[in-house]
């Protein structure tokens, strides 16, 4: 483990690989980066993992969920195997295979990771659908695009009536609709336990021989932030490859099994190829976490962490928002939280340095040294990661360096690398979509993730990587200079904790840049001393808008060029839609999706006028000059 700027004696200790890196440039300007290890060997498929810690672990939990009764329900490793063989075989007996998906429209559950299993290790594809596109949306048109063109041969839901007013909207001729909670309006639903029903010994009937590494194993699909959700073909390979090179970074996944408590969905690569993947891999246990960083279901994520004491802590930056303040006012908690953990992990988005600075601040006080607060870039299209931090350093908030395996195609755009992906751990295609597989891929066979990346450290580029945002979320000014969101939204965003929850950067052929601003409703209740306030109430409430702009004001005396200055803000009283594709089920917000749904707000900003809603940070907000903030 390298210290790589502090002393190793400052963290807690963690077997970590030392960096290695190979560089490769060419005249171009192109850089090539790839891993100073080698790939080691991988199973075939993902369930030689299952039958691996059957044998050697049979009665170790494996997964664990919440029972009617409150107490946790475990599953070893030994009655996981056996259930999914026999999921297997009823599915085969229903002659279901790899021309059409097994889909699921529920929340992580034991039943989903059994049939998820039991479907891919005989060769059909696992279909996760968001239940979100069933339970959160009311028009339900992602959820009936997403079914009419990937036609699943088998659909599952954990409660019919819950689901009940999505699946009125589906067409279900041929597909098995499979469930539990039955309900009589419901005739052809098939209870899930009669999938268990196939106990006989044998070797499925020689189908599970025939799955190798060019398998479909899953089918992931988009947000859909651009249109209707793409299909990402997920191979065994991908997922062999992609956690091997996991393994071998973190070593100390081998050291003692690991536990996580996860509410991170399994439509997600995150949720799924990540940290479910590490625990099946190394013979973990995951206790399934029904809970979510959102109002309402946030105590549920709480009431869990209490119960458990997990080695692993993962979660998006908003969950870390959420539970750092819990920790800071619980000391009780906080120690039990921290006392056995190896390390913290976030993906999904770049966290706030204010985020790491806190985290950093607990680690401290529950273990007297620092925790590892490690992360990694990739996409659905590479299983999930395709970099990995693994090294110890309290201040880069770096992605890391590449897996063995992966090559990395840096590629000069427009100031900044546009980072491009080549290995066995990147998808082969989009699902029944030959036309925007060729649109992904470059001459070279590289995927064009979309993201900018930079080096920690010019002069040293194995201090590794840094997210430098989305190619596509970047803009020009008016006057020809370059935005970088990325970077300008996690430092707003330090800058104007803890009231503001997320923000969108707006600005693209404008004179200057603005902000539409989605405040930390719990956090600005409290300050305002109205707890049940709206957000409408929030939004105009002096305090908040006074403290918002006092924030911003100190931002451009730090930040005096005009890529960086904010002119003005407005806060939005409606919070993200999932309809209108602003909002993943993570909590990441499509910027794009955004400013075409709220463009009439936008021109608020630039329009001229003094707009009562509009907060004005500097003292010359439009070049006819001189408007300062109204009065409310």
């Amino acid at each position: 483990m390298s210290g790589r700027g502090t002393s190793e004696e400052a963290f807690i200790k963690v077997a970590l690989a030392k960096p290695a890196l190979k560089i490769e440039r060419r005249a171009n300007g192109e850089l090539l980066l790839r891993s100073g290890y080698t790939l080691d060997s991988y199973p075939a498929q993902l369930s030689d993992h299952l039958r691996h810690w059957a044998r050697v672990a049979p009665e170790r939990t494996f997964l664990a969920e919440r029972s009617g009764n409150g107490a946790w329900r475990k599953l070893s490793y030994g009655e996981a195997r056996e259930s999914v063989d026999s999921i297997s075989r009823t599915l085969l007996q229903r002659e279901h295979s790899a021309a059409r998906p097994v889909a699921c429209l529920s929340d992580n559950s034991i039943s989903v990771a059994l049939l998820a299993l039991g479907a891919m290790q005989v060769g059909i594809p696992f279909l996760p659908i968001s239940s979100a596109y069933s339970l959160m949306s009311e028009t339900h048109d992602k959820l009936m695009a997403v079914v009419e063109a990937f036609r699943p041969s088998l659909i599952y839901v954990s409660n019919v009536t819950t689901f009940s007013a999505a699946l009125r909207k589906l067409n279900l001729s041929g597909v098995d609709l499979v469930g539990e909670n039955c309900d009589a309006a419901w005739s052809n639903l098939t209870p899930f336990s009669a999938l268990l029903a196939s106990r006989e010994n044998g070797n499925l009937g020689g189908e599970y021989a025939k799955i190798g590494p060019s398998s479909v194993a899953k089918i992931l699909l988009t947000s859909g932030s651009t249109g209707m959700p793409k299909g990402v073909i997920n191979t065994q390979a991908m997922m062999g490859a992609d956690g091997v090179g996991i393994d071998q970074l973190w070593p100390f996944l081998k050291e003692r099994p690991p536990k996580i408590i996860d509410w991170l969905p399994w439509n997600h690569t995150f949720g799924s190829n990540f940290n479910f993947n590490i625990i099946l891999r190394n013979g973990g246990t995951m206790y399934i976490d029904a809970g979510k960083p959102v109002s309402g279901r946030f105590q549920t994520t709480i009431d869990n962490l209490r119960s458990v004491q997990p080695t692993l802590l993962f979660n998006v930056p908003r969950g870390f928002d959420m539970l750092i303040p819990v920790l800071e006012s619980d000391d009780a908690f906080a120690h039990h939280l921290f006392e056995k953990l190896d390390v913290i992990f976030y993906a999904g988005a770049a966290l706030p340095e204010h985020l790491r600075g806190r985290l950093n601040a607990l680690s401290l006080k529950c273990r007297g040294n620092l925790i590892p607060i490690l992360s990694a870039l990739g996409s659905t299209e590479t299983a999930p990661v395709a970099t990995l931090s693994h090294w110890c350093t309290p201040g880069d908030s770096g992605i890391g360096l590449p897996l063995p395996g992966v090559t990395i195609k840096l590629v000069p755009e427009a100031g900044t690398l546009e980072m491009r992906v080549s290995g066995e751990l990147v998808t082969p295609g989009y699902y029944l979509r030959p036309d925007l597989t060729k649109e992904a891929f470059d001459d070279e066979g590289f995927f064009k993730l979309g993201d900018a990346v930079a080096f920690v450290d010019p002069d040293d580029p194995s201090r590794g990587l840094v997210f430098d945002g989305r190619l596509s979320e970047n803009f020009k000014l008016l006057s020809g200079t370059w935005v970088q969101v990325g970077d300008l939204r996690l430092s707003l965003l330090s800058g104007t904790a803890p009231i503001v929850q997320d923000l969108v950067v707006v600005g693209e052929n404008r004179e200057d840049i603005c902000l539409l601003v989605f405040l930390n409703a719990e956090i600005c209740a409290g300050l305002c001393g109205l707890p049940n306030a709206s957000l409408e109430d929030l939004a105009g409430n002096q305090t908040i808008r006074n403290q918002l702009r006092d924030a911003l004001v100190e931002f451009n005396r730090m930040n005096t060029g005009s890529s960086r200055r904010i002119a003005r803000a407005l806060i939005q009283i409606e919070p993200p839609s999932i309809d209108g594709g602003e909002i993943t089920d993570k909590g990441y917000l499509n910027q794009r999706a955004i400013l075409s749904r709220r463009a009439s707000l936008v021109e608020c900003l630039y329009d001229g006028t003094s707009h009562g809603d509009v907060i004005f940070i500097t003292r010359q907000p439009y070049e006819q000059g001189g408007a300062r903030e109204p009065q409310r």
